[in-house]
């Protein structure tokens, strides 16, 4: 079982910034990636970016406007999103990733309570 605390959230006007971290803790951590899932009232919960053993990756509605940095030996992820938009309101999850590949940010398996982000104006 993993555990996480994740900080970060908040509310902003469309096109401003946030930064949500996260901290992991548990037994087989290095048996996963790291990363970030969301859920907005009434939609599915969906990845939103992971780091991987060859890179990071997004999901397309957010690439070039989110970055991922993290500490594998310390289980740290940081999620960068700049240039927010309404529809990038949800809570956000840390999570653990079986898979993190180009095209695989579904494969997540565990992730925390969540932190809110609102993008309003």
């Amino acid at each position: 079982q993993v555990q996480f605390v994740e900080s970060g959230g908040g509310s902003v006007q469309p096109g401003g910034s946030l930064t949500l971290s996260c901290v992991a803790s548990g037994s087989d951590l290095e048996h996963y990636y790291l990363g970030w899932v969301r859920q907005s009232p009434g939609k599915e919960r969906e990845g939103v970016s992971c780091i991987g053993d060859r890179g990071t990756y997004f999901r397309h509605s957010v690439r070039g406007r989110f970055t991922i940095s993290g500490d594998k030996a310390k289980n740290t992820v940081t999620l960068q999103m700049n240039s927010l938009k309404p529809e990038d309101s949800a809570v956000y999850h840390c999570a653990t990733f079986l898979v993190c590949r180009s095209g695989g940010l579904t494969e997540y398996d565990q992730w925390g309570q969540g932190t809110q982000v609102i993008v309003s104006s």
